[in-house]
Formats: structure tokens, C-alpha cells, sequence
């Protein structure tokens, strides 16, 4: 079975690639020819062997999915030799001047584009440029007009400012070359609550890097950090102390020491100190240790006990019901006391109008008629064309 072999180009470009098992197995930065796209590559072995098909299958852009597991298309055709790596050399000497001819076009043609990287193919029949634009670019005429110039296939890229540093190299604040050039191989987002969380200062020209985004290291403590910081009151809280009340001003995680301000002015307390001062005065106890995650880490299994309910709980079975208990009753009483007084009788709402004379009396003019109720019952009825005892009124 072919072996699977990482091979690493210019600007930390790799690519995956197979070697035949019969043949010598190759080794770390080792020359080798490569099939490309169109033609011939030179390049330099990176990893071989199962961590090379490990990190295949984990992110590979040039693989062949054939089933479970990717498989590279493109092979290794054989180690290079003196010539091969010296006119490799020579390609790489005249990518420079390149650049700077294809940056000339751009300015002739008015493109808002900045050429940041040329990497000729090896056998010459690419030409790949890299650039960085704020906004789209229409490049069709410029394309054209670099492939009459350099008599090749031309391919513009465009890339990220950490991309062109990456590409680019360069030596950062702490005087090491940039992570992303030398050894760090995924650039992963960084956000300023990283450095909010390490309390570092948020001017943009201190925590920034040579490509104006924000420094990859930032990461590389963090968790540490928020780990750290568990132990130590939050700032700005109150706290009860042998002084008294006190309010946290500000935390040394590498001394660990806390700067606590109360009526009597500032002080600095060692962390152990402290927690010995809030046990004697009844504050709630700091943690001793950083609390474990409550989900576990992606990619671990963890075994977990199965969640069984209690039989009472299952579908079908009946949960007992705890007996209610009595309430104790008092002597019973009759509805209404018999030495209670009745209410008096609701007046009538008006009177009844005077009869006119020589007019006939109304329907309703009867001994009952200042009873609102009654009043109304007779109003329904004779609305509905009946008498007081539900016939018909007399002719």
C-alpha cells in the first residue's frame, strides 16, 4: 500500500501526496519532484508515515474521497537531484523582480490590489500571484495582460493581511520569527476578550502584530489565566474581613496577592491570609482549586453511569399519594343566626307617574308596579305582545 507523504512548498503551502511502499522511504526535508495540477513541482518532505495520513484525513483540500478514510490523487514521482534543487534556486531568485513587474501592471491598469507573493512552478508553466485587496477587483484584463508578459498560465490568489504575513515572514516584538511562518500551521481566531481576560493593555499598537490583526499568542496562556483566576475574588467585589468591609481592587495571579481597599485605606493581603480572614468572619470561602468543566473535552470518552428513574416514575405505574391530612372542625353553626337582623327592603328606584285625567291608566299602573323587578318583567312582556299572565293583552 502506497505511504502517505506530506510534502511543504513555498509560504507554508503543502500537499499530500503518495509514495510507493517498495521504494526507499524518504525523510524529513527531503527534495522531491511532485505531480501538479499542470506539470512538475518541487518541494520538501514535511511528515510521512500514519501521522501524514492522520492529518490527510483531518483537513486535506486535494484529496480524492473514496470512502471512509481520503485518498491522494497525486503522487511523488522521485527524490531530486543536485540539478533539480538548483534550478529550483534560480526560480526563486527571480520571483522578486516578478512582483515587481506585476505590481507595475497593476498600477497601469488603476486596480486598488496590493501584489504581495509570485512562486513560479517548477518546470515554469504557472505563475501564481498573491495578493490582498479591501474590496473585489475585476483582474480579467490584468490577467491577460500578465500572461503576454510572462509567456505562462497565470493565477491570482487572494489572501488574508495574516496570510501575507505567514507568506512573508518577519521577526515580531518578542525577537523570534512569527509563529504563523515558522511552526504554527493553523491561524485561529483571536479576539479581544483574550486579552481583557489577561487584564494586558488594549492599545492596538501593543497587542498587535507585524500583519496589524491581533497577536496569535494571546491564546497560548489563556486557559491558564481563566484557570488562575478562579481562586481569587472577583474584582470589585465586597468581602468581609477582620477589618471589616472591603472592596477588591485588583488580583497578582504570579504573586498571589490581593488589593483590597476599606475605611481604613489600602491594603495588600496574600491570598492564603485572606482566606483564613473571611473564614473568621463568616464571608463565604474562596475555591481552593479551579473547578472542573462541566461538559468533558471534545474528543474524550467518558464513560457515564445510565440514568435510571425510580419506579414510581416510569409510564404505567402509579405513584402512591401521601394521605391528606384532617382538618379539625369547629361547632357547626346555622346558616343565618335567628338573632341576626334582616336587612330592610330596597326603596323603590321612583315613583309612579300621576295618572293624567281622562286618559286611560297604564298597563302596568298596578299595586305592584314599584317594584323595579316587576316593573321590568312586564316591560319584556309587553314588548312580546302578552299580558301580565302570559296571554294575549285584551282588545
Amino acid at each position: 500500500m502506497p505511504t502517505t507523504i506530506e510534502v511543504r512548498f513555498k509560504g507554508n503551502r503543502k500537499d499530500y501526496f503518495l509514495w510507493p511502499e517498495e521504494a526507499d522511504p524518504l525523510h524529513l526535508h527531503q527534495p522531491v519532484i511532485v505531480e501538479s495540477e499542470r506539470g512538475l513541482d518541487f518541494g520538501r518532505v514535511g511528515v510521512t508515515g500514519e501521522t501524514a495520513t492522520k492529518k490527510c484525513a483531518s483537513g486535506c483540500s486535494g484529496c480524492a474521497v473514496g470512502g471512509d478514510t481520503p485518498v491522494p490523487t497525486l503522487k511523488v514521482l522521485r527524490t531530486a537531484s543536485q540539478d533539480d534543487i538548483r534550478a529550483a534556486n534560480d526560480l526563486r531568485r527571480s520571483e522578486d523582480p516578478t512582483r515587481i513587474k506585476a505590481t507595475e501592471r497593476v498600477r497601469h491598469h488603476g486596480l486598488e490590489m496590493k501584489v504581495s507573493d509570485a512562486e513560479w512552478q517548477w518546470d515554469r508553466k504557472k505563475l501564481t500571484f498573491y495578493f490582498t485587496a479591501e474590496k473585489r477587483v475585476d483582474f480579467r484584463d490584468l490577467v491577460r495582460d500578465l500572461a503576454t508578459t510572462f509567456k505562462t498560465r497565470i493565477e491570482l490568489r487572494q489572501i488574508g493581511v495574516r496570510d501575507e504575513a505567514a507568506r512573508l515572514g518577519g521577526v515580531g516584538r518578542c525577537g523570534k520569527e512569527y509563529c504563523c511562518s515558522t511552526w504554527l500551521r493553523a491561524l485561529d481566531p483571536v479576539s479581544l476578550a483574550l486579552a481583557k481576560d489577561q487584564h494586558l493593555s488594549l492599545n492596538p499598537g501593543q497587542i498587535s502584530g507585524g500583519c496589524g490583526r491581533l497577536l496569535c499568542c494571546l491564546k497560548y496562556e489563556h486557559e491558564f489565566y481563566v484557570a488562575a483566576r478562579k481562586r481569587f475574588p472577583k474584582e470589585g467585589k465586597l468581602i468581609r474581613t477582620k477589618v471589616g468591609g472591603e472592596k477588591v481592587i485588583a488580583v497578582d495571579i504570579f504573586r498571589e496577592r490581593v488589593l483590597l481597599r476599606g475605611d481604613e485605606g489600602q491594603r495588600t493581603v496574600l491570598l492564603a491570609d485572606l482566606r483564613e480572614e473571611m473564614a473568621q468572619a463568616g464571608d463565604a470561602p474562596l475555591p481552593t482549586a479551579a473547578p472542573a468543566p462541566a461538559q468533558p473535552v471534545r474528543g474524550s470518552r467518558e464513560v457515564r453511569e445510565p440514568r435510571t428513574r425510580p419506579a414510581t416514575e416510569r409510564p404505567g405505574v402509579e405513584r402512591p399519594r401521601a394521605p391528606t391530612p384532617e382538618r379539625p372542625r369547629g361547632p357547626e353553626r346555622p346558616h343565618r343566626s335567628p338573632e341576626r337582623p334582616r336587612a330592610p327592603e330596597r326603596p323603590a328606584a321612583s315613583a309612579p307617574k300621576a295618572a293624567i285625567p281622562g286618559a286611560e291608566p297604564p298597563n302596568d299602573a298596578t299595586p305592584s308596579a314599584g317594584d323595579p323587578a316587576q316593573a321590568r318583567s312586564k316591560r319584556r312582556r309587553r314588548r312580546r305582545g302578552k299580558g301580565p299572565g302570559g296571554a294575549p293583552p285584551p282588545p
